[in-house]
């Protein structure tokens, strides 16, 4: 039996046939595709139902269903999108799944659509087969475009009330700068690759993160990087003071940049209460980009 994961991003597409049996999760398949110009539902509906097509037609399994991570606030069912902080508003109020299972129709495939937070599968993928393994109390950042964060507690997945509960990037950190969601001074607007981005090219640095952490020894290069890492720690203290968590793990593209973690550790003792220095557990994603498709196909 196998299951389709899909991760939506905003740069990137990706989807994975995920091998379910009874020992760990396997990929078969894996391809990847841009996102559209422009982020628009319709065209993105589309490639997504392309990819799926591709894949359904290569499996020689039975396909059980498809899990869509998608970079949105979702409503308590899961389904309708309240809003995706960095695509077009004709985005929101819609139901994703049900505009894939529509799409998949015409092309005559026929399964379950299920959509989840991008953030929310990657922890659910990390807690499968990843660094948060065996755990049952974590929290897992995704440090990107935006950041995204999942919360597990007690084995299951924080979705609150509303269903947007554990939208930590929108902790609010420092200063006054918009952020996408429409709220002002988030984390994500300080310390996602976006607003280091932004910060960087201002003061006349390239505007990509792997050329920019590898300028981290020169003073300009040094107050945009530090104040990225500062963010990330006062988001980390917030948490860790919030939850108590076994394990905090970051992920993301930006998460591979050598000793960014370990940096974001550092800078966030001075934040944290004394009893939480020891307990901090802070770990590298042990699945990278992976970890969102082993979580949607497991929804």
């Amino acid at each position: 039996m196998s299951r389709i994961g899909i991760d939506l991003g905003g740069h990137t597409i990706t989807a994975a046939l995920v091998a379910i049996s009874s020992g760990a999760p396997e990929i078969t398949r894996a391809s990847e595709r841009a996102t559209p110009t422009g982020r628009n539902l319709r065209d993105t509906i589309n490639i997504i139902a392309d990819m799926v097509s591709e894949m359904e037609d290569g499996s020689d399994t039975e396909l059980s269903g498809i899990g869509v991570g998608v970079p949105a606030m979702l409503g308590r069912d899961r389904k309708r999108a309240l809003g995706l902080p960095n695509f077009p508003d004709e985005w929101t109020n819609v139901d994703i799944a049900e505009e894939l299972a529509c799409a998949l129709s015409s092309r005559c495939i026929k399964s379950s659509v299920k959509t989840e937070n991008d953030a929310n599968c990657y922890a659910l993928g990390e807690g499968t087969a990843g660094a948060a393994a065996g755990l049952s109390d974590y929290v897992v950042f995704t440090m990107g475009t935006g950041i995204g964060c999942g919360i597990v507690i007690g084995g299951k997945l924080l979705t609150g009330a509303h269903g947007m509960a554990g939208e930590c990037g929108h902790i609010v950190v420092n200063g006054d700068l918009p952020c996408g969601c429409g709220g002002r001074g988030h984390a994500e607007t300080i310390s996602a690759a976006d607003g280091t981005s932004a910060r960087a090219i201002r003061e006349g640095l390239p505007g990509d993160f792997k050329s920019l952490w590898s300028m981290i020894g020169t003073p300009q290069a040094g107050r945009v990087i530090n104040a990225t890492i500062d963010g990330m720690a006062r988001t980390i203290a917030t948490i860790s003071h919030t939850l108590d968590p076994q394990a905090i793990v970051i992920g993301g593209g930006m998460s591979r940049a050598p000793g960014l973690v370990e940096a974001i550790r550092l800078a966030s003792m001075k934040y944290l209460a004394k009893p939480y220095r020891e307990q901090l557990d802070l770990r590298v994603s042990a699945l990278g980009e992976k970890a969102a498709l082993f979580g949607a196909a497991s929804i």
